[in-house]
């Protein structure tokens, strides 16, 4: 089946999936059977009643990879010096990524695959297995010590030793089984930081409601699932975070309330600078200084920790990293490179770029400014970038789940 075949063929399984489906957002199989008609997709609530707004719904995912001959590769455009490449095509709804002692590169998925793969680079050509599957939205990944741990909406489970048996993967471990389950930001990125402790976030069970406790919130354990304890609150939807490499603080991406307005609110990137005691305004307060028109009465948003930076309105901005290689100049080093999906409930598209971000050593961001753009072609998209990893060698690869693609981002200098 081509990619066009396919295409159409999903789209009346997508059709039926908006009507009575709260997973919608691409998910087939299981989930969407278990679906019942008058149900109102969570995403879906809020929506305007009439006009453009009552038209909009999540972009559908593809149910098949794109060619690599199909890819946008031609399409990207990079600073001065940089060269994109596709460094691994076939990987259907490619999410998060991480990077093993040995070089595997582990991939997550979400809504499509429900897979994790392992990709090695043979002389130069990726081989791609995959190491698990038939998953529960496994978005969440890390790699620690030879181990790859894997978060789902409910468990955190961890792979023991392997790098050495991709082709026969142990038994998953279980690490915590104590999560939540729901659909509606459950999804997870999590991340070990400085500290040891593994970083597991919790979303909004919602668009919009009120903050319930163990929700809305980023949370840390013992690596064996002990422990654990808030860090940051009110935080709606992180799906990326990374931690200073000087000052060890974290940092995180942060998704908006969906339905206000087309502009309205921003999505944010954020700095725990008092961990445990941080408040980052949801669902009372967004992007810093604008209060919720139903939750919001009665609030001051100066009660609550300010984002350092905008990121754009609906823009969808999910991983991020800072960067730690040699290869770059030396204005990226310690900068955050932020992958932004793209907004779908907006009527003009925009982002589907990697952007970077500066700090400006006092818990802002001195400016802003496009990294790789040109993935939006008459208001609609050629690719959507989810991750970004840096690696060893200093190059940065970019996760395309639009596309079931990976690009390698290298510099070669002017």
């Amino acid at each position: 089946m081509t990619r066009s075949a396919a295409r159409s063929a999903a789209v009346p399984a997508w059709k039926a999936l908006v009507a009575g489906c709260a997973l919608s957002l691409g998910m087939t199989g299981a989930w969407a059977q278990d679906a019942k008609p008058e149900e109102v997709p969570f995403w879906a609530v809020g929506m305007p009643k009439s006009g453009p707004g009552k038209q909009m719904a999540p972009v559908p995912a593809f149910p098949v990879p794109t060619p690599a001959d199909k890819l946008p590769l031609s399409k990207l455009k990079l600073p001065p010096g940089f060269k994109a490449e596709v460094w691994a095509s076939g990987v259907l709804d490619a999410r998060g990524m991480r990077q093993g002692d040995s070089g595997t590169v582990f991939v997550s998925t979400l809504f499509v695959a429900g897979k994790i793969y392992a990709i090695q680079d043979k002389g130069g050509k990726r081989e791609i297995k995959t190491i698990a599957e038939k998953l529960f939205l496994p978005n969440g990944i890390e790699y620690h010590k030879g181990s790859l741990f894997v978060a789902t909406p409910k468990d955190i489970t961890r792979y023991d030793n392997i790098e050495a048996n991709l082709d026969n993967p142990p038994k998953p471990v279980m690490v915590y089984d104590k999560l939540p389950g729901l659909v509606p930001h459950g999804w997870k990125f999590i991340k070990i930081g400085p500290d040891g402790k593994l970083y597991v976030p919790t979303g909004a069970p919602c668009n919009i409601c009120e903050e319930k406790p163990g929700f809305a919130e980023i949370a840390r354990m013992n690596l064996d699932g002990t422990g654990m304890e808030v860090v940051a609150r009110g935080v709606r939807n992180t799906v990326g975070f990374d931690f200073h490499p000087v000052t060890g603080e974290l940092w995180f991406t942060n998704n908006g309330r969906d339905w206000l307005s087309e502009d309205l609110p921003n999505d944010t990137l954020n700095r725990v600078g008092k961990p445990g005691k941080d408040h980052f305004g949801y669902p009372y307060c967004h992007q810093g200084n604008f209060a919720d028109p139903e939750f919001g009465w009665g609030k001051d948003c100066n009660e609550f920790t300010k984002p350092a930076a905008l990121t754009g309105p609906h823009a969808g901005t999910l991983g991020m990293r800072f960067y730690t290689g040699k290869m770059f100049p030396k204005k990226y080093q310690n900068a955050i490179f932020l992958a932004r999906h793209g907004p779908w409930n907006r009527t003009t598209k925009f982002g589907a770029d990697i952007m970077v971000a500066y700090p400006d050593g006092k818990g802002g961001i001195s400016k802003m400014e496009p990294f790789m753009t040109g993935l939006v072609e008459n208001n609609s998209y050629l690719g959507r970038p989810v991750d970004v990893l840096v690696l060893k060698d200093g190059s940065m690869l970019v996760s395309d789940d639009h596309n079931g693609a990976i690009y390698r981002i290298s510099y070669a200098g002017k």
